[in-house]
């Protein structure tokens, strides 16, 4: 079930997006100003936020900004401002799209369906371990503003694994997906390439781990809250 943050100090506009959102099988967090938005974002994985920008302590336009450069979710920005100038703040922030209150509740559900239907497009370079996000077309690991690199057969690994959450990989399937089927060497080579990658992300086991299952081979697990 996909998680959609709802940053807004109005308590009506909170509870009419809880009952359209929930009605369509969206688990919803509701949060009062941006200062919560960004505690609640650390304790927990958020798919979508839908962010006012009038927000006291941290506004909607800070927390846009925050977002952007922390995490690559969509961002919705809602406002009774209409101006243009207004907007281009917005966009300049890191927002995807721009719902001006009043609204339809149908509209906001159209968007939403299409940033997710975009970013899955997106996303299939990109993989999101929770914090860690995976660049495959660039072999780069980002954790906000820090990135990380890996020598290229354990980022093909660990990439090979986030691809597919849960997914129980034998020692012969990595060989072939991450050495190709023609390599020689023996399959403990998978076994020191994964103890490699637990040091690497020792710090990292609130995001995601890597089980062994005895006799068979590896999956990752993304931690949930």
């Amino acid at each position: 079930m996909r998680k959609l943050l709802v940053a807004d100090d109005d308590p009506n506009i909170r509870t009419l997006l809880r009952h359209v959102l929930t009605r369509e099988g969206y688990q919803v967090i509701e949060v009062s100003d941006g200062r919560e938005a960004i505690d609640k974002m650390k304790e927990t994985t958020v798919d979508l936020a839908i962010v006012d920008v009038m927000m006291p302590h941290v506004d909607g336009l800070e927390l846009c900004e925050y977002i952007r450069e922390t995490y690559d979710i969509p961002i919705i920005l809602l406002t009774a401002l209409q101006q243009l100038s207004d907007k281009e703040q917005g966009y300049l922030k890191g927002t995807d799209d721009y719902v001006t209150k009043p609204f339809e509740p149908e509209e906001l559900l159209f968007r939403i369906t299409a940033l997710f239907r975009r970013y899955s497009v997106a996303s299939q370079d990109m993989i999101r371990l929770n914090r860690l996000m995976i660049d495959r077309k660039n072999y780069e690991i980002t954790f906000g503003e820090e990135t990380l690199l890996l020598p290229v057969k354990e980022f093909e690994l660990l990439a090979q694994l986030a691809q597919y959450p849960g997914r129980l990989f034998s020692r012969s399937e990595l060989i072939e997906l991450v050495w190709g089927a023609d390599y020689e060497g023996d399959e403990r080579t998978v076994d020191v390439h994964i103890k490699r990658l637990r040091e690497r992300f020792l710090d990292y086991q609130d995001d995601f781990m890597i089980r062994t299952v005895r006799g068979i081979g590896y999956k990752l697990e993304v931690i949930t809250s």
